[in-house]
C-alpha cells in the first residue's frame, strides 16, 4: 500500500474544493445577470417589456385557455379558433402588464442600489418583482376579465367590454390578480437572476454559459410563481368567469364555493398553468436579456 500510495502523484489539497470564478467573470456575470431593466430608462423598459410580452402571448395563449377552462369546470376544445379565443385582448394583457412590470422593477432597482453598480440582495430582488407585479395588476385584471368572457361566451371584443363597463364588475377579481401578479412577477423577474448568477458562481464548470443556468432557473421560477399563486388565480378566474354572480360572488365566498370541493379543487388546470409558466419564465428571462440591446445597443456599451 504505502509503495503504490508513493507512486501517485502528490494531492493538491484545494482540488476538491468548488472552483472559485476569476474577479473579470464574476463582473461578467454581473453585467450579464443582473436584470437588464437597470440599465434602460422607462421607456426603454417600457418597450422592452411590451415586446417580451405580446411574444410570449402568442406562443403560449393555447396554455392559458386550458387552464382557465379546467378552473372553471369547462370543456376543453382542440379548434384553434378556440384555443386563441381573447388572445388580443390576453396580448394587450400581458404587454402593457410586462411593460409596466418592466418598468416599475427597473426604477425600483436603480432606486434600491442608489448610483452604486451592485448585485442586488436576496430580498431586495424579491420585493423589487413583488412591487412591480402589483401595481401591473390594475391594468392587468381588467383585461383578463374581458378574455375570459370572451373564452366563456365566443363574443367580440368590444361587445365583450360593453359587457362589463360598469363599476360592478371591471375591477372584479382585482385582488386575486393582485397577489398572483406580485408573486408571478416575482417568479420570472427576480428569482431566475438569482438562481442563475449562484449557478455560474458556485458551479463554473458545469454552468460555463447563461443558457445553460437558464433552464434550472427557469424551472424553479416556474414553480415559485405557479403553486405559490394557484389558488389565488382559481378564485380570480373563477370570479371572472361568473360576472353574473350566479354561483360566485365576493373573494371569499368564491374560496369558500371553491373548498366544498377540496382542497385539490384550487389546483384545477395547474398541469397547465406550470407548463405555461417554466416556458414563460425561460423565454422572458431569455427576452429581456436579448430585446434590450437589441432595440438599445447603446445603453449595454
Amino acid at each position: 500500500l504505502n509503495l503504490l500510495n508513493a507512486s501517485r502523484p502528490p494531492q493538491d489539497p484545494s482540488a476538491h474544493k468548488r472552483r472559485s470564478l476569476p474577479a473579470e467573470l464574476k463582473d461578467s456575470i454581473y453585467i450579464n445577470n443582473t436584470n437588464m431593466s437597470a440599465n434602460l430608462n422607462e421607456l426603454q423598459n417600457a418597450t422592452v417589456g411590451m415586446t417580451v410580452g405580446v411574444i410570449e402571448v402568442l406562443c403560449l395563449q393555447p396554455f392559458n385557455y386550458c387552464k382557465n377552462m379546467m378552473q372553471q369546470g369547462q370543456p376543453l376544445s382542440a379548434d384553434p379558433r378556440v384555443l386563441y379565443r381573447g388572445v388580443m385582448a390576453n396580448a394587450v394583457n400581458m404587454g402593457s402588464c410586462t411593460m409596466i412590470q418592466f418598468a416599475v422593477g427597473g426604477s425600483l432597482k436603480k432606486l434600491v442600489s442608489g448610483e452604486e453598480q451592485r448585485t442586488l440582495k436576496m430580498h431586495e430582488e424579491m420585493g423589487t418583482g413583488i412591487v412591480a407585479g402589483v401595481t401591473s395588476a390594475l391594468v392587468g385584471s381588467p383585461l383578463e376579465l374581458i378574455m375570459i368572457q370572451q373564452q366563456r361566451t365566443g363574443k367580440g371584443s368590444l361587445e365583450t367590454f360593453k359587457s362589463i363597463a360598469n363599476p360592478n364588475n371591471f375591477f372584479r377579481g382585482f385582488l386575486g390578480a393582485a397577489v398572483r401578479e406580485g408573486l408571478w412577477t416575482c417568479g420570472y423577474l427576480s428569482i431566475p437572476p438569482i438562481v442563475r448568477r449562484n449557478l455560474r458562481e458556485m458551479y463554473p464548470d458545469k454552468f460555463d454559459t447563461d443558457n445553460k443556468a437558464r433552464v434550472p432557473a427557469a424551472l424553479l421560477g416556474g414553480l415559485f410563481a405557479c403553486y405559490l399563486t394557484q389558488p389565488f388565480d382559481t378564485v380570480k378566474t373563477c370570479m371572472q368567469g361568473d360576472i353574473k354572480r350566479k354561483t360566485y360572488g365576493t373573494f371569499t365566498q368564491t374560496a369558500k364555493k371553491i373548498s366544498e370541493d377540496g382542497f385539490t379543487a384550487f389546483y384545477r388546470g395547474a398541469t397547465f398553468r406550470y407548463g405555461r409558466m417554466v416556458c414563460a419564465v425561460f423565454m422572458m428571462d431569455y427576452l429581456q436579456a436579448a430585446v434590450g440591446p437589441l432595440l438599445y445597443p447603446s445603453a449595454f456599451k
